[in-house]
């Protein structure tokens, strides 16, 4: 009788929840004798996980941010310990969520479990002592940028790149026609797309700005058609009548002129749809100033990181003013601007980059392939 194999996840974010629960899907289809607990949110939980902490009590960002929470977080870390010691998993699966899982990669670490790291650290943006952590704690490194792999190795680090995840998406099983019609929209105007963040503190510093700039485009566009990306876990107060509201921001992606974006993720989902946008971010000021001290990246948006120029406009805190964003946004909302011919242009060589669709399956079956090498090792 074969074993069943036993994995504990840790995903502290919705978009770790996302990649943990596809990656929960290659690994059944490979493995179907496997098992799986840990950290996550409802889709991982949909893909047969054993959630031992939700998502929604781990997702923190900003360094103010992780001190208030401090307490709860040094809680639920002895928790997790406690929990993989009692479990012994054939495997440890380290999702993002860097600040926390390399925390407990290195409190578990003499249990002798291995322990995949799958979407890495930003240690090539900053805190790149990190580097040592990741090194000496865990057996297997993935990475989802292709940039990655060089800067690792000239740092004598040994990763894999298998491709980006959004190399996988698929578009949306809905017609652009009934898209439009849902939301009572019409193609003959164009659409702003309103994408001010996942997380309350992002919403709570970015809505004001994102709502005045709406009103005012509304104002001088009277035609203008406005969407608003909002997960259905965050709460936005204050949302006009002609906003129309969009839980899948993806399906808003596809049929939109131009985006205002917060600056993360979705930058890169953005830039994979050549959609035109400028991306804004705020952040407390003793955040923004720690920020600023630590990391050495010229950009802060992943489209301009990876072409290693400014591709999208980045204002960031002081310079995230209404002004700012409808000066930089307005022309990309005129389908027929050199502006935004040039953008789309620049964007287009963003999805190429991140590598062939299966991307899952080639991350499933490498966790397979070294956790059976382990076994045959031991």
């Amino acid at each position: 009788m074969e074993i069943k194999k036993k994995f504990f996840l840790l995903a502290g974010e919705p978009s770790g929840d996302l990649h943990g629960s596809k990656l929960i899907k290659a690994i059944k289809i490979l493995e179907p004798n496997s098992s799986f607990i840990g950290h996550g949110g409802d889709l991982m939980r949909a893909e047969g996980m054993t959630i031992l902490e939700h998502i929604d009590n781990l997702s923190f960002m900003g360094f103010t941010e992780v001190i208030k929470h401090l307490p709860r977080i040094i809680k639920i870390l002895k928790k997790t310990k406690n929990a993989i010691q009692k479990l012994k998993p054939d495997r440890i699966i380290l999702i993002d969520y860097p600040g926390f899982n390399l925390q407990i990669a290195k409190q578990v670490s003499n249990l002798s479990i291995p322990i995949t790291f799958f979407i890495l650290p930003q240690v090539w943006a900053w805190k790149k002592n990190r580097i040592k952590i990741l090194k000496e704690n865990t057996d297997q490194l993935i990475g989802i940028f292709p940039f990655e792999k060089k800067w690792f190795h000239i740092n004598d680090v040994d990763i894999e790149f298998l491709g980006h995840p959004f190399a996988d998406d698929k578009h949306i099983g809905e017609t652009s026609k009934s898209f439009y019609g849902r939301h009572n929209l019409t193609i003959e105007h164009p659409i702003l797309l309103l994408l001010p963040g996942s997380r309350e503190q992002e919403i709570y510093r970015h809505w004001p700005i994102f709502l005045e700039v709406a009103n005012r485009i509304k104002l001088k566009f009277p035609k203008m058609q406005i969407i608003l990306g909002k997960p259905d876990h965050i709460f936005i107060d204050k949302i006009p009548d002609y906003i129309k509201i969009e839980k899948n921001a993806k399906k808003a992606m596809l049929v939109s002129t131009a985006a205002i974006v917060a600056s993360g993720t979705a930058t890169l989902e953005c830039a994979i749809e050549n959609l035109p946008m400028v991306t804004c971010y705020k952040m407390s000021f003793i955040s923004w100033v720690i920020a600023k001290s630590v990391v050495k990246l010229k950009y802060s948006c992943m489209p301009n990181i990876m072409a290693s120029k400014e591709i999208v406009p980045e204002l960031l805190q002081g310079q995230m003013k209404s002004d700012n964003i409808i000066e930089h946004i307005t022309p990309l909302l005129d389908i027929n601007s050199k502006k935004r011919k040039r953008m789309i242009k620049k964007l287009e060589p963003i999805r190429t980059g991140l590598g062939s669709p299966g991307v899952y399956n080639r991350v499933a079956k490498t966790i397979l392939n070294r956790t059976a090498l382990n076994e045959r090792k031991n």
